[in-house]
């Protein structure tokens, strides 16, 4: 059960006018959704089937619908309508990497767009079915190429199939005492292949790393051949690294097949806090100290800092435990308090003690207050619970949206007002006043992420609406000088801000390396980079 109650709707109602519908608008089905005639043509059809064999290629209504796109707000919108006009034309299961290989030539042949397609998790439209400008589009699902390939518990590495989903590779690591640590919230879906191909950073990344930090080789299909890019060591002074051409290119420049990643030892223990503090400057003075110096392998391996609107939509919907929360805090001169949410884990208890020990000592000399660990414990509940509250909402009528970015310390503050400032400012002006709320999740010597979370009432027009949010936005976090992504990747969503992060130098040598993997435009169109590009 993922909708609100009724507590949580009086607030909606107070903050944004929002009521909860008596009957909520529901998803047409994806069986029904209206799909665009094929435009593959038989020749290829049956290249495809003669390749994969009859059952691993699939032009079914409810297939073409769930690879129509991700999990972005155009994505799911369009859907929820019944716009199935992004649908690809066909779409494939190949086994192994030599299958991939096939469907890449065929694809050449009779030029069609191939498209990647994981867990469907993207969220910046990144694996929307389209054409670019081919005669048809090819999903290529690679759930099937979804084993533990090898193991190296000496050195602490494993390859994995690309098509491999977070809990599957946690369960195939866990009977040799080992995990991954990879926790985005997009864990129950999404793949190895696809934390690759973007960059992905999970909740747990300031103890266990991002998967760029992670993966030490790939294997990757291009029409141009395989490239099999590092993997042979866990350092290299060969030349530059050709493996960070991959991590991040988003099928753009090829398919991956299999991922090297370092793995860890599963924690048999844990620890966990909450702390308050008086603001999020106090606050996030705190965590820059336990990043610079207590270092990597004594910080929390999850932090997690809420600011104070967040802290003060977390209390409000949490009943009296939240209003008891907000008084204790409230007489301690803390009148808006931002909320922190700390996780310890390893295999020493005496050691953990002492890591938590040493950060707590830091907490407290920036005016932390210590809460019960009970808020930490709740939160790591839920935490993979929100992509399907944003789904009930939908269809009540709220416009539900998250984006993300990173900067330096120097710059977090400003940053972290400008971004807040123009999403809540878009909508105001469009007569949709918003709850913006905004969290730091990933913490790092340099600096650290900012992710928001905002709701209003959808305007008559919830796509144009979205666009001028995330163009106000994208405008204030290039203007303060941050990523325009940290995590979510470039898909479509962020492509024309490419050009303003990278330069048109660095804009020059991407599309280089895309003519020289990628000659007839197959991969991706239109992610990453423009389709013309």
């Amino acid at each position: 059960m993922h909708g609100l109650d009724e507590r949580s709707w009086g607030f909606l109602t107070r903050e944004i006018g929002a009521q909860p519908r008596l009957l909520p608008e529901r998803p047409v089905p994806l069986g029904n959704l209206k799909l665009p005639g094929s435009r593959l043509s038989q020749a290829a059809l049956t290249a495809l089937r003669e390749a994969l064999g009859e059952a691993h290629v699939s032009r079914e209504r409810q297939d073409l619908a769930e690879h129509l796109g991700g999990k972005s707000y155009p994505d799911l919108y369009r859907a929820r309508q019944g716009d199935g006009a992004h649908a690809p034309d066909v779409v494939v299961f190949p086994a192994d990497e030599g299958e991939v290989q096939v469907v890449m030539d065929i694809c050449a042949a009779h030029d069609l767009a191939l498209i990647p397609f994981g867990g469907g998790t993207s969220v910046v439209g990144g694996v929307e079915g389209a054409r670019g400008g081919k005669r048809a589009a090819v999903s290529l699902d690679l759930r099937r190429l979804n084993r533990l390939v090898h193991l190296d518990p000496q050195s602490e590495v494993a390859t994995f199939g690309a098509g491999m989903r977070g809990p599957e590779a946690e369960a195939a690591l866990q009977p040799y005492g080992f995990t991954l640590g990879h926790y985005p919230q997009s864990h129950q879906q999404a793949t190895i292949g696809g934390y690759v191909a973007t960059r992905s950073a999970g909740q747990a990344s300031t103890g266990y790393g991002r998967v760029d930090e992670n993966v030490l080789g790939a294997r990757v299909v291009t029409p141009r051949g395989v490239l099999v890019a590092g993997g042979r060591s866990p350092a290299s002074a060969a030349g530059p690294k050709l493996l960070d051409l991959m991590v991040g290119s988003e099928g753009a420049f090829g398919v991956i097949t299999e991922a090297t990643v370092r793995i860890h030892r599963l924690p048999s223990d844990k620890r966990r806090a909450c702390w308050s503090f008086s603001s999020f400057h106090a606050a996030a003075a705190a965590l820059r100290e336990l990043a610079q110096h207590l270092g990597h392998h004594l910080m929390p391996d999850v932090c997690r800092l809420s600011d104070s609107e967040e802290t003060r939509v977390t209390l409000a919907l949490a009943g009296q435990a939240g209003a008891a929360l907000q008084k204790y805090a409230a007489l301690r001169g803390q009148k808006a308090p931002c909320l922190a949410i700390f996780l310890w884990e390893g295999n020493d208890a005496a050691a953990l003690e002492w890591r938590k020990a040493q950060s707590e000592r830091v907490l407290a000399r920036h005016g932390g207050l210590r809460l019960p660990a009970l808020v930490a414990e709740k939160w790591e509940q839920g935490r993979f619970s929100g992509p399907y509250l944003r789904d009930d909402l939908m269809g009540h009528g709220l416009f539900v949206e998250t984006l993300e970015t990173a900067t330096t310390w120097a710059r977090l503050e400003g940053t972290y007002q400008a971004v807040g400032q123009a999403i809540a400012g878009t909508l105001r002006e469009m007569g949709t006043p918003a709850v913006v709320q905004c969290h730091v999740s990933h913490v790092y010597a340099a600096g650290a992420s900012l992710y928001y979370t905002f709701l209003s009432k959808e305007a008559a027009d919830p796509l144009a609406q979205w666009e001028a949010v995330k163009r106000a936005a994208g405008q204030a976090i290039l203007d303060s000088g941050a990523t325009i992504t940290h995590h979510h990747a470039v898909g479509t969503a962020h492509r024309e801000e490419l050009a303003s992060e990278v330069g048109d130098l660095g804009l020059g040598l991407l599309k280089a390396v895309k003519r020289e993997l990628d000659p007839q435009g197959l991969l991706n169109p239109g992610k990453l980079l423009a389709e013309q590009d």
